[in-house]
């Protein structure tokens, strides 16, 4: 451990127990400042670490959370303009960033294997959807915020899932063909599913969701390939910027979504991350199993599991907000997006250490 890792830790240390002292006390506003500290200083120590370092950017999402929850006043409004406001130009920012990173070559994974492509996008639009709609019945929460698990639960994949399943040892290129498909059935698929299935819970317009989709994902997306197309060699300074824009916007939108439903989330917040984190497990156990089912190997069996459990948390925030809802239906996915990387981190680690054996059934390499 070198000698910052050591000063970093124990700053950390310090602020946890002057955090502990001053919520006892009472002096809350103060005590939030020191949570958020301790979170941002633990994730910056973390990041020296190479068997920690993969969870360095959801200690730093869970430490602004914590400066949403305890100061949601910085983040509703700055004067006459609500932070809201800014919530779909951020996903179509990311959305345009994960457009630069893709090109046809990812669609082509259709063409080699339409079996592996076709169990796992299907796979991936009736489980999550199915399991949302099971646990938001029997959630007993308000109707609005059960709507959201059910959201979360018909929303594509996202970029996090590619980047899991090359951590965890599984078929990278199979899962960025289904992440790809996935993302542009949405626009269809997921108005359709939430019509189907949430329009007891929360009045749901079809028509205005499709479209809003293809606002925020497809058109962006679309400019980001053509881009990508246009730059060819000269896109390095793209590749090293988007990632850390799209980092910062998720966390932004995170922040705005907290303050907005601050009181609804301190009144039943365990409850629905219990409910989110059994909807994420159920959805990569159940993914696993489908792709032995249907006789994959244990590469493509991983993929299937990241990219069944693991959805567009920042889609389904931005769809909240189109329905005007952010503060009750955007709960379950500004919840769902840190803690499935939380668990994906932990997935992948886990499978890391454990290179699958060689198979006679393989798909997309």
């Amino acid at each position: 451990m070198t000698p910052l890792s050591k000063f970093l830790y124990a700053a950390a240390s310090v602020l946890a127990t002057a955090y502990l002292i001053l919520t006892v006390q009472g002096n809350h506003v103060i005590a939030g400042w020191l949570l958020t500290a301790f979170f941002l200083l633990l994730a910056y120590a973390f990041r020296g670490n190479v068997h920690l370092s993969g969870f360095s950017y959801t200690l730093t999402i869970v430490g602004v959370v914590c400066m949403a929850l305890y100061h949601p006043q910085y983040f509703i409004s700055w004067g006459s303009f609500k932070l809201s406001a800014l919530i779909t130009p951020l996903i179509q920012l990311i959305m345009f960033g994960m457009g630069t990173s893709m090109g046809l070559g990812d669609f082509a994974g259709v063409i080699k294997n339409p079996v592996g492509v076709f169990i796992g996008v299907v796979s991936h639009f009736i489980i999550m959807p199915l399991l949302g709609f099971t646990i938001a019945n029997f959630s007993g929460l308000p109707p609005e915020i059960a709507a959201g698990i059910i959201l979360i639960g018909c929303s594509p994949n996202g970029m996090a899932s590619n980047v899991i399943s090359y951590l965890a040892k599984a078929n990278l290129a199979l899962s960025i063909t289904i992440t790809a498909v996935s993302t542009m059935l949405a626009p269809f698929v997921t108005p359709f599913l939430m019509k189907w299935l949430a329009g007891a819970f929360v009045e749901i317009d079809a028509a205005k969701m499709m479209w809003d989709i293809i606002q925020m994902v497809i058109l962006p997306i679309g400019a980001g390939i053509i881009a990508n197309k246009l730059l060819r060699g000269n896109k390095k300074w793209l590749e090293t910027i988007m990632p850390m824009v799209s980092m910062f916007g998720i966390a932004f939108i995170l922040v705005i979504i907290t303050a907005a439903g601050r009181n609804s989330l301190l009144s039943i917040g365990p409850v629905l991350v219990i409910l989110v984190l059994i909807h994420n497990l159920s959805g990569y156990t159940l993914g696993y199993w489908t792709g032995r089912l249907f006789r994959m190997s244990e590469r493509d069996c991983r993929t299937i599991a990241i990219e069944v459990g693991m959805q567009n948390a920042g889609l389904a925030s931005g769809l909240a907000k189109e329905m005007g809802k952010l503060a009750t239906v955007g709960l379950a996915p500004a919840i769902f997006g840190p803690l499935m990387n939380t668990t994906g981190s932990l997935l992948a680690s886990y499978w890391h250490r454990r290179p699958p054996k060689e198979s006679k059934h393989t798909t997309i390499d």
